[in-house]
């Protein structure tokens, strides 16, 4: 069949920025998906999706005007349902074959025409018949209907229009944004179809002020990019624009000399994608004395109020230059580049009101005030979650570095939370912690408590940097654990994506903290040791807890690259010291290649199951005057020789060696599941026997569950 390549396009008014990306890869996604299924799309078909502000458009290559007719075979029913015992067709199977559209008048030739497949009970009747392949005009209208109806809009509006019928009116149409105009081209040719009360034509707008062509005719399928590039002043394309801009955005840095950097965000690159047309990169300026400001503030005002880009120095701190992404390219770019000036002067003088009102009173002195600010219902005040957090920062600072940790832990954990009552963290939340360690060096207090402040968030995010003291790591550790604790607690869970209280995260930092800082701590002792703090508010979840956090170290490895059945085994122990998990995962996979591994996990699980039948029988130390057949002999010799080394290498945290020296035991074992009949009649040498295999799984399974190696 002849292909043709196709294009769609939805002109429409400014779409909303954060979502662009998403409506513009789902529309093109799902119309490919619909032609595709309609068998109206070739299979080496690309589609290429487009996406500015004012347009949702998809080009699909190798689209046919009119799929193939397809062959069917259906299914009807049973024989015994659908014949007599003389073979004539039944009342129900003549009433299908009508239902399917096929000519019952003469119902023997219509018996005649059926298949028979299938034996005895299971043979069956089935109708074979050419289907109409679909055509393009029929198919893509579907394949719109259903692009437009999955598009995951964030707010759907509704609008009036003018109804396009020979009956005047009004109807009412339901879509992101009013759409004025819809192209749909095969190759050169319209195809007639109709979108939220419009008729396909090709004709479309560019840019609002510097298109040279209005309307924009649209020629061929393959012409859209760049006609619309020439006539109306639009790259079309959402990753062409970013890529433009992330050019510009670089030259015009180059351009002010050595050592400017530009500050990327990858999310506000998105964003002022989808809010130009045809970028034009500007290089703009603020007052110096703004400079005093933390430059936290001065990046965030700029990019989440401005969507500018801030400049940093060779040392990454901020200078008073940042570049704007204009959508107008006009021969005299003054007017503005001092409009964007004039505009950011406010909200950067904002921000200096902010930081030097908030220095006229201490953090001190705020302490009192997070009493009154209400933290959860179940919960109590952020003033009670204050004191929560620095009971279990003082416990965890005594185990971890006595007196001196306790006392500087406790302390940054009283003010950590008192920025949340500063003007500057009322205006941008994202500030807290960072505009609490600014304001403690101010009040005097020392480096350690001020980066506590700061860092005791971190890590905020998935690859996010951890507390770089040891105070900090106290603190933003225990403030995790309240946070857990105390969810866990009043059952505040996680419920599938659903996660208002970022507890997964939580979790997660948690894990990092205990594992990267190496931190001796017990994981089951640091929860229990948080409930008390909370005294009759919660109940003691901490089992539930624990399971929780140790799902989120699993899948944390997995990611790693150790395998399923490594994490699996290591973690089936719920080893308390999480800094100890890659050391065992490390024996583990050690062990696993040694040509005894396989032998000795088979046999690991198998004395697991004879354990598990003999619990509550009687199974004392083996005492080596009751082993009576040469092959126990054997193994218990050898585990006299064996399982103490292996026991010290364990204590010594040399897990790999620990589980090297046990793999000598890979004849014994063998030889004892051949020779030596456990459960056997005298109850003192079935006990004696049982004994000798627990102490074995026990000293077998201290680094890691080895049954769970076995194939």
């Amino acid at each position: 069949m002849t292909a043709k390549n196709l294009l769609v396009e939805l002109f429409v008014e400014e779409l909303p920025p954060k979502a662009l990306k998403k409506l513009g890869e789902a529309f093109a996604g799902v119309l490919a998906e619909q032609l595709q299924a309609q068998g109206l799309r070739a299979a080496d078909s690309v589609v290429t999706p487009f996406a500015s502000p004012r347009r949702l458009a998809a080009h699909i290559s190798h689209v046919y005007l009119k799929a193939e007719d397809k062959a069917v075979r259906q299914k009807l029913m049973p024989v015994s349902v659908a014949l007599t015992a003389e073979g004539q067709a039944t009342p129900a199977l003549l009433k299908k074959l009508s239902a399917l559209g096929a000519d019952v008048s003469d119902p023997s030739a219509a018996v005649a025409r059926l298949q028979r497949e299938g034996e005895g009970k299971n043979e069956a009747l089935f109708y074979d018949s050419l289907v109409t392949g679909a055509t393009l005009d029929l198919g893509l209208q579907k394949a719109l209907d259903e692009a437009i109806r999955q598009l995951p809009i964030p707010k759907v509006m509704s609008y009036q229009l003018e109804t396009d019928c020979e009956l005047p009116g009004w109807s009412s149409v339901h879509f992101v944004r009013p759409a004025h105009g819809l192209v749909a081209l095969h190759g050169d040719t319209v195809v007639p179809v109709r979108a939220l009360g419009l008729r396909a034509g090709q004709q479309t707008q560019g840019h609002r002020f510097e298109a040279a062509k209005s309307p924009v005719v649209i020629a061929h399928a393959d012409a859209y990019a760049e006609t619309l590039a020439v006539d109306g002043a639009v790259i079309a394309g959402f990753n062409d624009r970013r890529f433009a801009i992330v050019q510009q955005l670089a030259q015009a840095a180059e351009k002010l000399g050595p050592g400017y950097q530009v500050l990327m965000d990858e999310a506000l690159l998105d964003e002022v994608t989808a809010l130009v047309e045809r970028p034009n990169v500007l290089t703009c300026a603020f007052e110096e004395e703004f400079l005093a400001v933390p430059q936290e503030c001065l990046i965030l005002t700029m990019k989440a109020n401005q969507k500018y880009f801030p400049l940093l120095d060779r040392q990454g701190k901020l200078t008073n230059r940042f570049l704007v992404v204009s959508n107008i390219s006009p021969a005299d770019p003054s007017a503005v580049i001092g409009g964007n000036e004039r505009v950011v002067r406010p909200r950067l003088a904002d921000a200096k009101f902010f930081f030097d009102q908030d220095r006229k009173k201490t953090l001190e002195s705020r302490v009192e005030g997070l009493g009154k600010v209400v933290y959860h219902n179940k919960l109590g005040t952020q003033g009670e979650r204050m004191e929560r957090v620095r009971t279990i920062a003082r416990a965890i600072g005594q185990q971890l570095g006595g007196d001196v940790l306790a006392q500087s832990a406790d302390t940054a954990a009283r003010l950590a939370k008192t920025d949340l009552l500063t003007d500057m963290v009322g205006e941008f939340p994202e500030l807290q912690g960072i505009m609490g360690g600014y304001y403690a060096r101010h009040d005097g207090l020392s480096e350690d408590i001020a980066f506590a402040i700061e860092d005791h968030y971190k890590p905020r995010f998935a690859g996010d940097e951890l507390p770089r003291t040891q105070t900090g790591v106290v603190v933003a550790l225990a403030d995790k654990l309240e946070t857990l604790v105390g969810m866990f607690g009043i059952g505040n869970l996680p419920t599938g994506d659903k996660d208002p209280f970022a507890l997964r995260r939580h979790a997660l930092g948690v894990v990092r903290m205990l594992v990267e800082k190496q931190l001796s701590l017990d994981l089951s002792a640091l929860l229990a040791g948080a409930v008390p703090a909370f005294g009759d508010k919660i109940t003691d979840a901490s089992a539930a807890l624990a399971d929780f956090i140790y799902d989120r170290l699993a899948g944390s490895l997995r990611e790693q690259g150790y395998s399923a059945q490594e994490v699996d085994a290591v973690l089936a122990l719920r080893p308390q010291r999480l800094a100890d998990v890659a050391q065992r995962l490390q024996a583990v996979r050690a062990f696993a290649a040694l040509p005894a591994a396989a032998s000795l996990a088979a046999a690991n699980k198998r004395i697991g199951n004879i354990l598990k039948k003999a619990e509550g029988e009687n199974a004392a130390e083996p005492q080596e005057s009751r082993l009576v057949e040469a092959a126990e002999q054997a193994l218990f010799a050898a585990m006299q020789q064996t399982v103490p080394a292996a026991d010290a290498e364990f204590a010594n945290g040399d897990y790999t060696a620990s589980l090297m020296t046990l793999a000598a035991l890979r004849a014994p074992v063998d030889a004892f599941f051949d020779g030596v009949m456990v459960n056997a009649e005298d109850p003192a040498l079935k006990a004696n026997r049982i004994g000798l295999l627990r102490r074995l799984h026990e000293a077998m399974n201290r680094v890691a569950d080895l049954s769970r190696l076995a194939q």
